[in-house]
């Protein structure tokens, strides 16, 4: 990569990580950028994967507050969220590379129309919660996370979204605490699909740990500032990036 090239993807590192904090989809960033830097679509988002690693972490030590008292929790879905790491990790390594390249503009754009609607999604929840949800969530809860840390693993954008949404409906709890518990989740699912990518895929290691910087200064600064920033903005460009992204895997 060039220097300039290089700088771009520090920034959408630093952008993604935010965004995965506050909003989720920072892949919806960060791919794209690997992928108009020339990096192949399956190593691109092996890079990326591992390099968002760090700022997920972040993310979830600045939620720390909302995260008290739900160790349960976290230990439940958790295991969820790992298996469900491994098997969309394993998915990614042994599908054709056509498949994932014919999948990933599907997946691209279910994560905008999730992104899109997140506002209407989040009134819908609010309005949703009662007082006889389970606490700690059902059986319908866990494989729910499951089959999300499926997707997470194979590809990820918008997993934070789909989490926010799942648990949203079916735990009583605020959705900042809630957010505290998906930063947790992603990040198990980021951490554990890398250490087999680490161990099994080509990894393009510039790009990892430009990212891995940058989304750890991003994960730091989206857990300070970001519920006093409106997410309208950050929304208009993951949607522009995304249909960038379509575009220039399904041209070419």
């Amino acid at each position: 990569m060039t220097l300039w090239e290089s700088l771009a993807v520090l920034a959408a590192g630093i952008f993604a990580g935010g965004i995965n904090v506050v909003v989720g989809s920072g892949t919806l960033v960060t791919f794209p950028v690997l992928l108009a830097v020339g990096y192949p679509p399956i190593v691109a988002n092996v890079s990326n994967t591992l390099g968002l690693v760090p700022g997920s972490i972040t993310g979830a030590i600045g939620y720390r507050t909302e995260l008290a008292g739900q160790r349960p929790r976290l230990l439940r879905l958790g295991l969820a969220s790992l298996l469900g790491g491994v098997l969309g990790a394993v998915l990614l390594l042994t599908l054709p590379a056509e498949a994932f390249e014919g999948i990933v503009p599907v997946l691209i754009v279910v994560a905008l129309v999730l992104v899109v609607l997140q506002p209407r999604l989040s009134r819908a929840l609010a309005a949703r919660r009662t007082d006889d949800a389970k606490p700690h969530g059902g059986a319908l809860v866990w494989v729910g996370v499951f089959l999300t840390g499926v997707y997470g693993g194979y590809f990820g954008a918008a997993q934070g979204i789909i989490l926010l949404g799942l648990m949203g409906i079916l735990l009583a709890e605020p959705l900042q605490r809630l957010n505290a518990v998906k930063n947790v989740l992603a990040a198990l699912v980021n951490a554990v699909s890398g250490v087999i990518f680490i161990l099994v895929a080509d990894v393009a290691w510039l790009p990892v740990v430009l990212i891995a910087v940058g989304s750890t200064l991003g994960g730091f600064l989206g857990a300070k500032v970001g519920r006093k920033l409106s997410p309208a903005i950050l929304r208009g460009v993951i949607v522009v990036v995304g249909l960038a992204a379509i575009a220039k895997i399904v041209l070419g």
